[in-house]
């Protein structure tokens, strides 16, 4: 849609109204008849300040775009609307207006991955989408401190989702591309129509991933209220069992790495990687740290925690895997198994 001026376009991406002008001079920018642009232009101006943060020339940028060696016609496109525009209100003026803590605000930008911004400068759009979550918070009484925590986890597991997601989108649609013969600047382009198609059904496998694991949490949250209740009434003795602590590793992993390679050692952390999810899964364990060549378990009861190491190391020998030793943290102290 071309319904934007240049004060407009320099105001939504956080430029100067000057610098508009050199990118169309450039040929970075093309505005429409009547000088107007269209909100993709907003995304290149974008492109245009993560290029220039890398130490990239615009200039080198426009004789690409001429030559058509590389397009950015792909900004175009709905789905990156995700690459938000700057919004006319800033931080403090929206705490003023809402009543959540200024600072509470500003970490809403750092949970979606960027610097942590000052007081005074503007909001992004889609910061503004997790502005009503936060005034129920506030209205309720919640502690902004536990809040500010759950905003954090969100943003650092969603960044390793997004990332992931990157590295399967580079090596399985824009490497393929290239291998079959196309340039590196064309295949945004040449990518827009099967990512149209596949974004949606990608959006929708991830929300039914993200309610599943919330009906595990939330499921157990009901446990604890209907085992408070009971134990509360007296129909209901708690067993105190303490946790235990699984710790699983790849006996010289390092010296396969240099002797099979990089791409070796990749398929054989693949492997483990999913040997122990599973298994660790399947007796009430999940993992909590990858250490390389190693992960750390999490059981809330030691007797399945214990059962799960041996299986896990009995399930690498069956793998082929090499050896595999695994540890248990509980009251008794440590054991090792190998």
């Amino acid at each position: 849609m071309s319904h934007l001026s240049r004060q407009e376009i320099a105001n939504r991406a956080g430029i100067p109204l000057e610098e508009v002008g050199t990118l169309v001079e450039l040929g970075i920018l093309s505005p429409t008849t009547g000088d107007r642009f269209r909100s993709g232009d907003v995304r290149r101006i974008g492109v245009v300040k993560m290029l220039q943060e890398a130490g990239m020339p615009l200039d080198g940028l426009a004789t690409l775009l001429k030559s058509r060696d590389v397009s950015l016609n792909f900004l175009d496109s709905p789905m990156y609307g995700r690459l938000a525009a700057l919004s006319s209100t800033t931080f403090s003026e929206l705490s003023a207006k809402t009543g959540i803590p200024v600072d509470l605000l500003m970490v809403v930008r750092e949970a979606m991955g960027s610097a942590a911004p000052q007081p005074d400068d503007l909001v992004r759009e889609d910061e503004l989408e997790v502005i009503p979550f936060l005034e129920v918070n506030g209205l309720e009484g919640m502690n902004p401190h536990v809040t500010e925590r759950l905003l954090r986890v969100m943003g650092d597991s969603l960044r390793r989702v997004a990332e992931q997601q990157a590295d399967w989108w580079q090596s399985e649609v824009i490497m393929p591309l290239i291998r079959g013969g196309a340039k590196a600047g064309e295949t945004g382009d040449l990518s827009q129509d099967f990512g149209e198609e596949i974004n949606p059904k990608y959006q929708r496998a991830f929300l039914a991933i993200q309610r599943a694991q919330e009906a595990r949490t939330w499921t157990a949250n009901v446990l604890t209220g209907i085992e408070m209740a009971m134990t509360s009434a007296g129909l209901y003795s708690r067993q105190d069992r303490p946790p235990a602590m699984c710790f699983l590793d790849i006996t010289g992993y390092t010296r396969l790495t240099q002797e099979r390679g990089d791409e070796a050692a990749a398929a054989l952390a693949s492997t483990f990687s999913r040997m122990v999810q599973r298994t660790s899964a399947q007796y009430a364990g999940r993992a909590v740290k990858w250490l390389g060549d190693g992960v750390m378990f999490y059981f809330a009861d030691p007797g399945p925690g214990v059962v799960a190491a041996l299986d896990m190391v009995d399930g690498a020998v069956e793998a082929g895997l090499p050896q595999v030793e695994a540890g248990m943290i509980g009251r008794e102290g440590p054991r090792r198994e190998g």
